[in-house]
């Protein structure tokens, strides 16, 4: 058992992680920037180390400081969270080199799949379906506009290494392709060091669904069931939703018995998640692999009684699953929306801030907030937007968006814009509420 883990993140989910640590009897390290001094991970955290200056290159991202708080506080593990450093193959083999314990899976695993391109292929070896494209990276302008011809307009450029919606463009014209291309080519570059590119089919109408995945280091692999993030606002997670409305039994269980094929073909270990698209004829298509927690496990959860992160630190220590796929019982829905610190008015501008007042929701079964705000706060402009994650359960999905909209009602953040108008506008929707819905809906429906 771990005494100590290295929390290498900030915000809800280093909070989220701290939680879980000290019901298991863990202690805990937090890592921060210097305007992260007095937040709140850093309150609940047995120790707190100051890693850098507020830019996150030279703090959350920094390696060696993070590795080497690490090392000074004899924390035997290190849990990345979600974003900066939690996809990164490099850090994770730092983390074995110095015997610290990287709480998700190794190195090569995370290179493999993490590599967007070279997961298609692994995928289409294993016999998950794959959505058509190139094979392998496309390293040209010309290169593109021919695979483009044979796949048929539109296409979408994508980046091998991208993420968060980063490197990403739709294309439907050949006009339109170049300038896409070295855009997002440019953007990836920016974002994670590595501007190489490939090309799908752009299926129309499609819905994004995710299946949460558990892997131990002797060979066990299990799903949580699935997750619907078809609500997407520029290819980002705006609100996400479990069971999905639109899936039949028989489609889950063939979507569950692929990911598991997916997860097993690259021995996964630890917390992942299997991302395909299904389109309007009840077709699905491997997407991508995320390695990592991700921002909405909390559904997952709140349907299936696991705790995620639990589950990730024991698989970390060696424990075999206890938990079979006979046992996994999704019962009820939930639904998370994503609170931000933006002005969906001014085109989702970030509003960093202080925040001088806070009502929480709460007060009845089957509501959860994550978060890691406080009255008298500090939004900062150097990091992510979110700041809160609803989630609300019920027995059906119509009782899990009235609790949702109840608790959207009751959510009074004063001192920096947020987007809860915008989210309560998306659950008064009609066509939401009837579960029609796809990737497109936002664009279609509610900003017009």
């Amino acid at each position: 058992m771990f005494q100590k883990i290295l929390i290498a993140n900030r915000g809800e989910i280093a909070v989220r992680i701290i939680r879980a640590c000290r019901e298991m009897g863990i202690s805990t390290v937090a890592v921060f920037s210097e305007p992260d001094r007095d937040a709140l991970h850093t309150q609940l955290a047995d120790e707190a180390v100051c890693i850098g200056p507020a830019k996150a290159q030279e703090s959350y991202l920094n390696m060696q400081n993070i590795i080497s708080a690490a090392v000074t506080t004899k924390a035997q593990a290190i849990h990345p969270g979600f974003g900066f450093l939690a996809e990164n193959a490099i850090f994770a083999g730092m983390c074995a080199e110095c015997n610290i314990k990287f709480i998700g899976p190794d190195a090569d695993i995370i290179n493999a799949m993490g590599n967007k391109s070279n997961a298609r292929d692994i995928m289409k070896k294993a016999g998950v379906p794959v959505i058509p494209g190139s094979d392998g990276v496309v390293e040209s302008t010309q290169k593109a506009k021919e695979i483009a011809q044979k796949l048929g307009y539109p296409v979408m450029v994508k980046a091998s290494a991208g993420g968060g919606g980063k490197g990403i463009r739709i294309v439907r014209t050949e006009q339109e392709l170049e300038n896409a291309y070295i855009s997002a080519k440019n953007e990836t570059k920016a974002a994670f060091g590595d501007d190489a590119m490939y090309i799908e089919k752009v299926i129309e109408n499609a819905r994004h669904i995710e299946i949460q995945i558990l892997g131990d280091e002797h060979g066990n692999v299990i799903h949580l069931g699935e997750r619907d993030c078809s609500l997407q606002r520029r290819n980002q997670k705006v609100l996400e939703e479990s069971p999905s409305p639109a899936l039949s039994q028989t489609t889950r269980e063939a979507m569950g018995e692929a990911a598991i094929k997916a997860a097993k073909a690259v021995g996964y270990k630890s917390a992942g998640t299997i991302e395909f698209l299904y389109d309007k004829n009840g077709d699905f298509y491997f997407m991508e692999m995320n390695t990592r927690i991700q921002v909405e496990h909390p559904v997952t959860e709140m349907v299936t009684g696991i705790d995620i992160v639990k589950e990730q630190i024991k698989i970390a220590e060696g424990e075999p699953l206890k938990i079979k796929q006979k046992d996994i019982k999704i019962k009820g829905h939930a639904i998370e929306c994503r609170i931000n610190a933006e002005n969906p008015k001014r085109n989702f501008a970030p509003s960093p801030g202080r925040i001088d007042y806070l009502l929480v929701p709460g007060g009845t079964l089957g509501v959860r907030v994550d978060s890691a705000v406080y009255a008298g706060c500090d939004i900062l402009p150097y990091y992510d937007s979110m700041i809160a994650k609803v989630i609300t359960y019920g027995n059906t999905r119509y009782e899990a968006i009235e609790k949702m909209r109840r608790c959207l009602y009751e959510f009074v953040i004063e001192g920096v814009d947020t987007n809860i108008d915008f989210q309560e506008e998306i659950l008064s929707n009609k066509k939401y509420i009837s579960g029609k819905f796809d990737t497109g809906f936002i664009a279609n429906e509610i900003i017009k």
